[in-house]
């Protein structure tokens, strides 16, 4: 049994199957909330640095999904930025194990590690469909954005303490 550290956004539809599948294969999850939580820009780099930028975004965002943000032109740091002021722009979940850390539940290291199968990559979209144009269902995400207390970081909100994992 692996300890993993999993940022979610809480309701998410995909992070709760990504869930399931981790705790199938025998995994003990430490859930937080990414939303909640106070990112800094070193500490995103460090689940985001094996990606493109572009790779970077959430896709089912509505600022991202409606083309608000042009995403291509961004570099890292501006991006990062972004991100630490946006956290629902962020692409997750975020997965710290001791296996190394990763965004998305795209095949990869960790997630192979983990003994996640490369099948499971359908497991990345939103399970609403809402990252495809023109779907006109609002995502999660949107429900989300469009009500202040779920985007809203709160610094006295109760988070749950980071666990360390055997990387550190």
């Amino acid at each position: 049994m692996t300890d993993i550290v999993f940022f979610e956004k809480p309701g998410c539809i995909g992070n709760a199957r990504q869930k399931a599948l981790l705790v199938q294969l025998g995994h003990r999850l430490h859930v937080h909330d990414l939303l909640r939580t106070p990112w800094t820009a070193a500490e995103l780099r460090d689940y985001l640095e094996n990606l493109p930028v572009r790779e970077w975004f959430n896709p089912s965002a509505p600022r991202v999904r409606d083309g608000d943000i042009d995403i291509d032109a961004l570099d890292a740091d501006a991006a990062l930025t972004l991100l630490v002021a946006e956290p629902l722009l962020i692409r997750r979940p975020l997965i710290d194990s001791p296996h190394g850390r990763c965004a998305g539940f795209l095949p990869g290291p960790v997630l192979t590690a983990l003994g996640v199968p490369d099948s499971a990559a359908d497991l990345d979209n939103c399970a609403r469909g809402t990252h495809l144009p023109g779907n006109p269902e609002p995502s999660c995400d949107a429900r989300a954005a469009a009500c202040r207390s779920d985007t809203e970081r709160r610094p006295d909100a109760a988070v749950e303490p980071r666990a360390e994992t055997a990387r550190r």
